[in-house]
């Protein structure tokens, strides 16, 4: 054997401290939710049994003379080896009683945490609501936080950071020292930006609102919801440290601001997890190809580095070391204190939250590995880690990050170096195999704990993170020489924050390539039972891939078929899933509660009417259907759930324009269609009533909102819009008897200011898309167009809900009616009393809540609904 390989074969793994460790974690993870005396009972209960075991296996073992030797002859030790003086036995209960007495260290760790939280005057004045000022003392740093929609509207981006109240008064005056860990959320407003400045232990004056935390087991005493939205008052600047790690951050930050988007939002993040600069849009993109841990900060940021410095694995322990250290003339001892400066200033920069004391130890571990390529070691190491961190803040026990961590480690150490040997077995080239194993390792282990939150599995993570993993080291090892270099010479990490730009841009392209391909994610059930499902089969493909003959071949058909599945092929997805159906004609997708329905233009081309209230469903909603080209889209009014997801249709698509109505409420919707087009280049304009366009094999009238300032009918179409035609409100499509005025449309709200379209399509088909319009505008409407003939198919307005008028219903007696709706809405959408009616009326009803994305196909009495289910 060459002397630089590594000695795999060490013998058996060392497993004797996991027990222990998992003992600690599990009673940790259950101690910190539940009440104090449940966990002293827990905690008695195993110190009772942790003593049961030892006592007589302490009295027995210093008990018998001799040094507790058993004398007696070989027939006698035989028999003695079957009961309880036996050494075998002995040891049993031992670990047994260590495993109990860990436990109970958990659980204290744990309930002490806890019984912190409910202690002082900050939890009894959360209890009561009451208005407060406070001394916080800032813990991480502050971050935004992502926008969500809620309902119709959107949730308010906030800043947040985490905290420790040191002072609190209250409005009767008095005022108390405590020390409460508590989470502060400012309200957007002017002073944002200066909030988002701030850094760890910088000490402020904070008045709000204390509330208790929104679930149980939260490590916060209370959440403080800030008053005002000025800037922070700041009552005493942050540490010498803090200071430096900020402007080391800052110097990051600065020497980036000229690279692509993409490099320029992820290279600090890449480095210090800083991701303050990561859009929603990316940072999707990273969670479909399952790349989010470059995101954070994780061992292998350390590991990386230290790379450099003693060499790779194996060769430390070696009179020919690897790395920078014998280079520079470095002793091992030496290397180890360099080491160790390195991980201070890791922690150091990259906060010492519980989060990179968790990297930190898990890249020591890996760390080892590096140094000494002794795997036999390494397990309990990391066992030794989770010990101790665990009992150091037994929140840790309840994170998803730190068991992925762990679990990724520890795949790392075990599984991955015998699947990288049977892989160079079968001729795969070293560097390949190990990096393929440890890819196949990782996932294999980790991927039934993302199911469990996120109900989703990833069928693109293994390539992803192989490509990706050819760009990390240098964007890594490129990036902290930008932090080191920032301080000393801007110009000097300009350029190598170029350099590092390459990299960095590669793995952001990776992640936005896995992210757009047809088959990128496989919905799967969530929670612990889908957990354990997904790990049961991966365990039975484990199993049946050492079993199976002609493995080779095997492989590669099952690598062929995977390939097929995630690129996904528009003939072939349709003859296997039948969808989309030929010759579709119109679409509602399946993008929750709200709305996003798709008219088919002829070839790649589609007229799209709302956009949903996330990017992601309708983008995957237009790819399956073939979309490529949308020569207009039409947001029917502002709420979120229409418009939230206009970035998912703008997404790898040309648009011609975008159309909206002329009531540009809610304010903040409106200003963020404004800017997302902008963005993107595309046009604004507002429908007119009485408007005609024509695209492709699409003919359609806007009937609804009446005339408004603003509106573009009549009036040529820009590049790329679909041609107008036809009468302008201006003509007098209204009669003056029966226009309804802009301002009885606004006074009813968004809603009543929908963009309401009859649609007829070459084929003879009409469809009557209402928006979300409310009996009143729908009565007006009616009227206005008293001649408004039945329709063979019916966008049921506001999502079916209740509020309908049957006038209108009896008008248009639609053939199909369909109503796009969430599962399990909190509003009861659709309303039962609508659906009835629609069904009295000879109506066939589908709903995208439980028949999913829904096409029509044909025409005249050949007309069909196809529901594509789930």
């Amino acid at each position: 054997m060459r002397r630089d390989t590594p000695p795999w074969d060490e013998g058996p793994v060392d497993l004797r401290l996991v027990p222990l460790a998992v003992a600690a974690w599990a009673a940790a993870a259950g101690a910190v939710g539940v009440p104090g005396w449940w966990t002293a009972a827990g905690v008695a209960v195993c110190l009772l049994g942790a003593a049961v075991l030892l006592v007589p296996a302490v009295a027995r073992r210093f008990g018998g003379g001799a040094g507790g030797r058993d004398l007696a002859g070989p027939r006698e030790t035989r028999g003695a080896d079957m009961g309880r003086d036996s050494p075998g036995w002995r040891l049993r209960a031992t670990a047994c009683a260590g495993v109990l007495l860990c436990a109970a260290a958990g659980a204290t760790s744990a309930g002490l945490h806890a019984a912190d939280l409910r202690r002082g005057p900050v939890p009894a004045a959360a209890g009561e609501y009451a208005r407060v000022w406070t001394e916080v003392t800032v813990t991480s740093d502050p971050r935004l936080t992502r926008p969500r929609v809620r309902g119709d509207s959107t949730a308010p981006v906030s800043v947040v950071m985490d905290g420790e109240v040191t002072r609190v008064g209250r409005s009767d005056g008095s005022v108390h020292r405590t020390r409460a860990p508590v989470l502060v959320i400012v309200p957007p407003g002017e002073g944002r930006e200066e909030w988002l400045r701030l850094l760890p232990s910088t000490r402020l004056r904070v008045g709000g609102r204390l509330a208790p935390p929104l679930r149980a087991g939260e490590p916060f005493a209370a959440v403080l919801r800030a008053d005002g939205a000025g800037p922070p008052r700041i009552v005493e600047p942050p540490s010498a440290p803090q200071r430096m790690a900020g402007d080391l951050r800052s110097g990051l930050r600065k020497a980036t601001d000229g690279l692509a988007p993409d490099a320029r939002a992820l290279l600090p993040g890449l480095v210090v997890g800083d991701t303050s600069r990561v859009g929603p849009e990316l940072r999707d993109a990273f969670e479909a190809a399952d790349l989010t841990h470059l995101l954070a900060v994780s061992g292998s940021n350390l590991s990386i580095v230290l790379l450099l410095l003693v060499g790779r694995p194996g060769r430390a322990h070696q009179v020919e070391r690897g790395g920078l250290a014998p280079r520079l003339g470095m002793s091992l001892r030496v290397t180890a204190v360099a080491g160790g400066a390195l991980t201070l200033a890791f922690v150091v920069v990259c906060r010492p939250d519980p989060s990179v004391l968790r990297a930190a130890a898990c890249g020591f571990v890996v760390l080892l590995a590096i140094g000494t390529g002794r795997r036999r070691s390494l397990v309990p190491a990391l066992a030794a880690a989770v010990l101790v961190l665990v009992l150091y803040d037994p929140w840790l026990a309840r994170s998803y990050g730190f068991l992925l961590s762990v679990l990724a480690t520890g795949s790392l150490l075990t599984v991955a170096p015998r699947w990288s040997e049977a892989l160079r077995r079968r001729r795969v080239p070293g560097r390949l195999a190990e990096a393929l194993a440890a890819a196949l390792a990782a996932q294999a282990v980790c991927a039934p704990v993302v199911v469990v939150f996120a109900a989703r599995v990833s069928l693109v993570a293994i390539p992803a993170n192989l490509f990706a993993e050819l760009a990390v080291a240098p964007a890594t090892v490129l990036g902290f020489a930008t932090l080191a270099l920032a301080p000393l010479w801007a110009r000097g990490a300009e350029c190598l924050a170029w350099v590092a730009g390459w990299p960095t841009g590669w793995i952001a392209w990776v992640a936005r390539a896995g992210a757009a391909l047809p088959g990128a994610e496989l919905t799967w059930s969530g929670g612990w039972w889908g957990g354990l499902g997904l790990a049961l089969l991966t365990a039975l493909i484990v199993l049946g891939a050492r079993r199976l003959p002609y493995r080779g071949p095997v492989a590669v058909l099952l690598a062929a078929l995977l390939l097929v599945v995630v690129a996904r092929p528009a003939p072939l997805a349709r003859w296997v899933t039948g969808w989309p159906p030929p010759g579709w004609v119109f679409a509602m997708c399946q993008v929750g509660q709200g709305d996003a329905t798709v008219l088919a233009a002829g070839g790649d081309a589609a007229v799209v009417v709302d956009a949903g209230p996330d990017p992601a469903p309708v983008d995957r909603c237009l790819r399956e259907l073939g979309v490529r080209r949308v020569p207009l889209l039409v947001l029917t009014h502002f709420h979120a759930d229409h418009v939230a997801g206009l970035p998912g249709v703008l997404r790898g698509r040309s648009v011609g324009a975008i159309q909206t109505t002329a009531l540009e409420e809610p304010p903040a919707q409106a200003a963020f269609v404004r800017r997302t087009a902008a963005a993107a280049r595309v046009p604004l304009i507002q429908a007119g009533p009485g408007e005609e366009r024509r695209v492709g094999a699409l003919e359609w009238r806007v009937l609804w909102p009446p005339a408004a300032a603003g509106a573009a009918a009549g009036r040529p179409a820009a590049s790329g819009e679909p041609a107008v035609s036809g009468p302008s409100a201006a003509a007098g499509v209204f009669s003056a008897a029966g226009r309804p005025s802009a301002s009885r449309v606004a006074s009813g709200g968004p809603n009543d200011a929908s963009v309401t379209l009859l649609v007829r399509t070459r084929g003879g088909v009409s469809l009557l898309l209402l928006g979300d319009l409310e009996p009143p505008a729908q009565r007006e409407l009616s009227r206005a167009h008293p001649g408004l003939e039945p329709v063979d198919v019916l966008k049921v307005a506001h999502h079916g809900s209740a509020h309908q008028d049957p006038g209108l219903m009896e008008a248009v007696r639609p053939r199909l009616a369909l109503v796009s709706a969430g599962r399990d809405n909190p509003y009861g959408h659709p309303s039962p009393r609508t659906l009835e009616a629609l069904r009295a009326g000879g109506t066939r009803v589908l709903r995208t809540d439980r028949d999913g994305a829904i096409a029509v196909v044909g025409a005249g009495r050949g007309l069909v609904a196809v529901p594509r289910g789930w």
